[in-house]
């Protein structure tokens, strides 16, 4: 976990082999950078994993120590490979239990609705003792919270309302701010010059974009930087940088 109380961490484990298979698309990836992104907190690491149990725990156990939060998705649904609530609990080294909130508020909802809240069903009920809800207002089977770990559905309409309920609570860092650069030149033309800019302004981060269009290389260059003043820096520092290959003439 980061010492720096302007900077807040975060990883992503998410869980299912239909997601290494390629048989499901994983959306909730994107969702979440772009969230936390948002609100100022660093998503650092993301882990794909699949429903094994000890590849889960371990996981887990390394991500939640080095980041300020871990937020899961899949694996917490009604079926005998939904395994992610009994991994954690190993994690934590606390039982996996039926939560009393959490089947009374499915029991009624199956209810209301002339379904039979099945053993299967009842499944999704289960989570670590002490963990805390996350509501779930689209089919009310709830995530839940231990410490810094956010475990959420897999299914992306859910995983998005989940974390909806989720970032009201979290604490956030200094938002990065970021400009973006056009660059008409190629990577191989500026990897140098580009290299000694960054080295020179190290509280910057400065990513570099191929692009290939009719015929052309060009990059788009973007900087990214918490502080305003050293931002604009570095940003001039680009411009200056291509400024200088336009007038030499370089190959693009």
């Amino acid at each position: 976990m980061t010492n720096d109380n302007n900077i807040v961490t975060a990883a992503m484990l998410a869980i299912g082999d239909e997601l290494l298979s390629g048989r499901t698309k994983d959306k909730n990836i994107g969702h979440l950078a772009d969230i936390l992104t948002a609100i100022g907190i660093d998503l650092e690491e993301v882990r794909i994993v699949p429903d094994e149990q000890g590849r889960i725990v371990e996981a887990l156990n390394s991500l939640r120590q080095r980041y300020d939060y871990v937020f899961t998705s899949g694996g917490i649904g009604p079926t005998h490979d939904d395994i992610t609530a009994d991994a954690i609990s190993v994690a934590f080294g606390v039982p996996c239990e039926h939560d009393a909130k959490a089947m009374k508020i499915m029991g009624d909802n199956y209810a209301s609705r002339g379904i039979e809240f099945t053993e299967s069903r009842q499944r999704m009920a289960r989570m670590p003792r002490g963990a805390i809800h996350i509501d779930n207002p689209v089919s009310t089977a709830p995530g839940f919270n231990l410490e810094n770990v956010y475990v959420m559905a897999g299914v992306p309409s859910i995983f998005q309302a989940m974390l909806d309920n989720v970032i009201p609570t979290l604490k956030v860092g200094t938002q990065l701010l970021s400009q973006s650069v056009n660059c008409p030149f190629g990577e191989g033309s500026i990897a140098v010059a580009l290299g000694n800019i960054q080295a020179e302004n190290p509280d910057t981060i400065i990513g570099s974009y191929p692009k290939y269009e009719n015929g052309r290389f060009s990059t788009e260059l973007v900087v990214r930087a918490r502080d305003a003043a050293k931002l604009a820096s570095a940003v001039s520092a680009v411009k200056a940088m291509i400024a200088n290959l336009e007038a030499t003439q370089l190959p693009r």
